[in-house]
């Protein structure tokens, strides 16, 4: 899925709720809940921290949550405002289990990597 969709998907998921989010290359979002300063930066740390998976802890650990209106699936882990999101056509194999490892997978590399291609900045002052 190419950026400027998936910052579509987000907007749709996460636009009810006022929030700020950082978006990251390989889908994964940080829900800022109290933004302030640099929002990148804010997401990074979060990120760099909570993103990169070590399996046998709680940072191996995931849900899935499957989206209405055909938007694919969440990726939660062990970080309440980290979450990737795995769209309709990535994984071959469809149960939760085979679509929460893809969306691991996909934390962790966000999380190692920390590029980040979308900053959605909701905050009251920021025009």
């Amino acid at each position: 899925m190419d950026t400027e969709s998936l910052v579509e998907v987000w907007r749709r998921i996460l636009g009810p709720s006022g929030a700020s989010w950082v978006l990251f290359e390989h889908g994964t979002c940080v829900v800022l809940k109290e933004p302030a300063g640099d929002l990148a930066g804010q997401a990074s740390g979060i990120l760099g921290e909570f993103g990169p998976v070590h399996v046998g802890s709680s940072a191996g650990d995931f849900n899935v949550l499957t989206l209405k209106d055909n938007l694919g699936w969440l990726v939660t882990g062990h970080h309440p405002d980290v979450v990737t999101h795995v769209a309709l056509d990535e994984p071959v194999d469809p149960s939760h289990l085979a679509i929460g490892i893809h969306g691991r997978d996909k934390r962790h590399q966000d999380g190692t990597s920390l590029h980040v291609v979308h900053v959605e900045d909701r905050r009251p002052d920021a025009g």
